[in-house]
């Protein structure tokens, strides 16, 4: 890809900011001729693979990894009305097979309980069986019909990690989804990327569900960003489908369900909340190049320089480093740009007056520079960016954050941040906290401080007791 030199957007103007990145970076290519689909470039994908292999870690521990179909057939994808509701205007139908007319059409799967949960039916007999926790990263499609977005709003999902789990009781599936918060927490916490953890409203819950937690951060605009989503589905879904199981006492009972996904969404927070000015900020957690030696050519001792920074590269891929060596023919400084354009969080300088003072220099991606000696000082350095990186997202979070006791104090918070304020849980309230300030009421029971803070204060709208709500505008 053609290298830009030109300055970005700022990311202040994150829309135009974020579109370029995506380019430039080579992330992903939106030039693919469907709307809503995108190609991902191989830097992307490795981002991608660095993450989804830390997820697939996390959930390894104690789910296994499978594989159901795309296609779910129409009698199936139907029986389970309240669900489709929700999604009946996204559905993609398959209706032909070559040039004939296909007897039963086919949903391509917006998501995956009508296809996973008629095997569930057959190989939970027992519970001896339960619990059964499977997930697996597919993708998924969905007719959008808003603006879509690269990684944030797409017809097709390339990315989506969903889990399936099946219990005895209401209770062991609610500490399931309990389980699925704690996993997305530490997940979120490898990429550095602060998160809000909200109970979704009974009118914005999965179609299906009892109740629907979910994980949201704050982009550079102020919006937040659903990035995650745990859902406990009671015994809707095992009705419907017949999931039953045999009990210590021979009597067959209903199963309880838990369903929670992840998406690339993941990818557009590291990108979007960690990016500045220069480009991508990624935490050595997932940077495809966690460090890029750039040998300083200078009369003479090319040979020498070379020979040394080849060493470098193979002591540091030695110690797990995942390291490049650029040696393109190239000024220093065009080499520079490109490596703080891509994220990459160390640079390493070596020309022969390191060589001669036994030095390296070390440029993090902040473009604070250091002397070290050996490659020994590299990992320890490694940490100290990703925690570095994690702290500065944290600032900017609670920068966004307000804590609010009048609608003219939300109005104001939302026009760059989120605000918190306290609420009943009445949708008449809630509805004349949307009105009044063109924003969105995205959840309650916000976990952090935020309740203690608000402890003394009735809900904003009729002064009833509340928790504390999270209120902003999204994606």
């Amino acid at each position: 890809m053609e290298e830009k030199t030109d300055a970005l957007p700022p990311i202040a103007d994150f829309s135009a900011w974020y579109n370029e990145i995506l380019r430039r970076a080579e992330i992903m290519d939106v030039r693919y001729p469907v709307k809503g689909l995108y190609v991902w470039y191989p830097f992307g994908f490795a981002i991608r693979k660095n993450t989804y292999n830390r997820l697939r870690a996390l959930l390894d521990v104690d789910h296994q990894e499978t594989l159901f179909p795309l296609l779910i057939p129409d009698h199936e994808f139907m029986k389970e009305a309240e669900h489709i509701k929700g999604f009946e205007e996204e559905v993609y139908w398959v209706t032909r097979g070559g040039l004939s007319e296909l007897d039963v059409k086919l949903a391509l799967r917006p998501t995956s309980e009508t296809s996973i949960y008629p095997m569930y039916a057959l190989w939970v007999r027992s519970h001896a069986d339960l619990p059964l926790k499977l997930y697996q990263i597919v993708n998924t499609f969905r007719y959008e019909t808003k603006h879509t977005r690269p990684l944030i709003r797409l017809r097709e999902i390339t990315s989506f990690k969903e889990a399936h789990t099946v219990h005895c009781t209401w209770e062991e599936a609610a500490a399931q989804v309990e389980e699925a918060v704690r996993l997305y927490t530490e997940f979120y916490t490898g990429l550095a990327v602060p998160v809000l953890i909200s109970r979704r409203p009974d009118w914005d819950k999965f179609p299906g569900a009892d109740y629907t937690i979910a994980v949201d951060t704050i982009m550079p605009d102020g919006k937040t960003l659903q990035i995650g989503t745990a859902h406990h589905l009671g015994t809707h879904f095992s009705k419907t489908f017949g999931i039953t199981y045999e009990d210590l006492n021979g009597e067959q009972q209903l199963a309880y369900q838990t369903c929670y996904g992840i998406s690339e969404r993941c990818i557009a927070s590291v990108i979007s909340v960690h990016g500045d000015d220069t480009g991508l900020v990624l935490p050595p957690s997932v940077a495809p190049v966690q460090v890029a030696i750039i040998p300083i050519i200078i009369g003479k001792r090319r040979d020498e320089v070379l020979s040394a920074a080849e060493g470098l590269l193979t002591e540091l891929k030695s110690m797990g480093i995942r390291a490049e060596l650029d040696t393109r023919d190239m000024r220093p400084g065009a080499k520079y740009y490109h490596w703080e354009l891509h994220g990459v969080p160390l640079r390493l300088e070596l020309g022969p007056r390191d060589i001669d003072a036994g030095t390296i220099v070390a440029v993090d991606r902040f473009k604070v520079k250091r002397q070290i000696s050996s490659a020994a000082e590299v990992g320890p350095l490694l940490d100290e960016i990703q925690e570095t990186i994690r702290n500065r997202a944290e600032g900017a979070r609670e920068a966004k954050i307000r804590l609010c006791y009048s609608i003219d104090e939300i109005r104001s918070a939302v026009q760059g941040g989120v605000a918190v304020a306290s609420w009943c849980g009445d949708r008449a309230c809630a509805d004349q906290i949307e009105a009044e300030t063109d924003a969105a009421l995205l959840g309650s029971d916000l976990r952090g401080p935020y309740n203690e803070r608000l402890l003394d204060t009735g809900c904003i709208v009729c002064k009833k007791n509340g928790t504390a709500a999270l209120i902003g505008r999204s994606y």
